[in-house]
């Protein structure tokens, strides 16, 4: 059986082979068509160039692999039915075709003929929707017999230990080839132990350990089966998952206590809700990791010359280092290395972690002008540029402060959700916080973001960003 470690390789290889299998199909799809609209004009093959319909039909087919990421097509590729790929692909390849057919085939070669522009579009749309469909069959039919035969699989683990967990237990036993779940082992919620499985399934304690054993066995899937009289103990669980890239299945009896977008799974004669946790849709956050690049492309090339002032300046104000380097707490819980331009005295915690002031001394005359103006934060365009950050999102913590945050406010693991911003809700509402209080007081405003994330609610939160480093309210 494949190793849940080595996965995202195989990911990787299927949705190489996946897009370069869509850019074929529309390849021929555009050269037969293209052939077929000669038929109707006034103009002989031979008199067209053979490199130019190539350089077209690649143009083309690098058009429907971007359009399709645009719509997801290549995500959950190995949890993919076949039937609702291809009604997908009617819709999304209607669009496509629309757009090709007004760029690129309707021109006055073919005159006014309304008949002729009809068949046209109608013999593209249905040789480039059938070439994909027959390629996409294929390829899902090749997963599905990937885990049929155990090559794929995704390692599992119930949390529940009672009648419930054992349902889910055996329907998932009998139906391995259905979605390939590999079952690792079962934590309990109330009870030490159970004896309902039988040394079926391997016993790893309680809830408790959840993260632990995630990262440990490499856990991809979580099926929640809890009792009723487990069910005060569901915020918990997933608050802690939050945090980690695993999907999340549940009973749906406990649909009513959860908050969000799910949707409904009839997998093996046992109802599931699985648990959406994604909170952009594929092509918002296909256009926003776009902007957070181009962005920040646009910021070191054309701002060279401003940071070089800055790094400068911050240089000579004070002896030390240009640049501070810090471990912060990014997406799903991973640390990360932030970039700052240094705005206090070397060895400013040599006391321990501290959080800054506005009158506090360890910060230079220069830093005091850069945190007002939060030039000290330009450096994090190379972290968003490598994909540790974006542009907008909650400000990431330190790990010793989120200790304490949990402490007071479990809800905070909800922003391990995404990406942690340069800028924030939080940052425009609220500010810098000086202490654990103000923190978990600016907490509410970057679950309200996360709440209500889209892209136009970035645009505003950079729009009076800009308003707050101009004016120099920053602190």
């Amino acid at each position: 059986m494949l190793l849940s470690k080595l996965l995202k390789y195989k990911n990787s290889g299927l949705i190489l082979r996946l897009a370069a299998f869509d850019m074929l199909a529309a390849g021929i799809a555009w050269v037969i068509t293209f052939q077929y609209r000669l038929e109707f004009l006034s103009v002989s093959i031979d008199t067209i160039s053979y490199s130019h319909i190539a350089l077209n039909a690649t143009l083309v087919g690098v058009f429907w692999v971007l359009f399709y990421s645009f719509f997801g097509f290549y995500v959950n590729i190995f949890r993919k039915s076949r039937i609702r790929e291809i009604l997908k692909l009617l819709t999304v390849s209607f669009f496509g075709v629309t757009i090709i057919f007004f760029l690129l085939l309707l021109d006055n070669y073919t005159g006014n003929s309304a008949t002729i522009y009809a068949k046209i579009f109608i013999a593209y749309f249905t040789l480039h929707t059938l070439l994909t469909s027959i390629f996409k069959v294929g390829v899902i039919t090749r997963i599905k017999n990937l885990i049929k035969r155990k090559v794929i699989s995704f390692n599992t683990i119930i949390i529940g230990s009672d009648k419930n967990a054992l349902d889910i237990f055996q329907e998932i036993e009998n139906s391995f080839d259905v979605l390939g779940f590999k079952l690792i082992a079962y934590l309990h919620v109330l009870h030490k132990d159970s004896i309902v499985f039988q040394n079926k399934l391997r016993h790893l304690g309680g809830y408790e350990n959840l993260g632990k054993m995630i990262k440990r066995c490499h856990i991809e899937h979580v099926i929640i089966a809890l009792e009723p009289s487990e069910h005060s103990k569901i915020n918990q669980i997933l608050n802690e998952l939050e945090k980690y890239n695993v999907k999340i299945s549940i009973l749906p009896d406990v649909y009513q206590l959860l908050i969000g977008s799910v949707k409904v799974n009839h997998i093996f004669d046992i109802p599931l809700v699985q648990i959406n946790q994604d909170i952009l849709p594929v092509w918002q956050n296909i256009l926003k990791r776009t902007f957070d690049v181009v962005v920040s492309l646009m910021v070191f090339v054309f701002g060279f010359p401003f940071l070089l002032f800055v790094a400068i300046a911050t240089k000579t104000s004070s002896s030390g280092p240009t640049f501070y380097l810090q471990e912060r707490i990014g997406k799903y819980g991973i640390p990360f290395k932030i970039f700052k331009f240094r705005s206090m005295i070397v060895n400013a915690e040599s006391q321990g972690p501290s959080l800054s002031s506005e009158d506090d001394p360890r910060i230079t005359k220069w830093g005091k002008f850069m945190r007002k103006t939060r030039i000290d934060e330009f450096p994090q365009f190379y972290n968003v540029l490598i994909g540790d950050m974006s542009l907008v999102g909650p400000r990431p913590e330190r790990q010793y402060y989120i200790d304490q945050i949990v402490a007071i406010a479990p809800h905070y693991k909800h922003l391990h959700k995404v990406k942690p911003g340069i800028t924030s809700l939080g940052q425009v509402k609220f500010g810098y916080a000086e202490n654990v209080e103000q923190m978990v007081k600016r907490l509410k405003y970057d679950i309200l973001y996360i709440e209500n994330m889209s892209i136009a609610m970035d645009l505003r939160i950079l729009f009076y960003t800009i308003v707050i480093m101009i004016e120099g309210r920053g602190k």
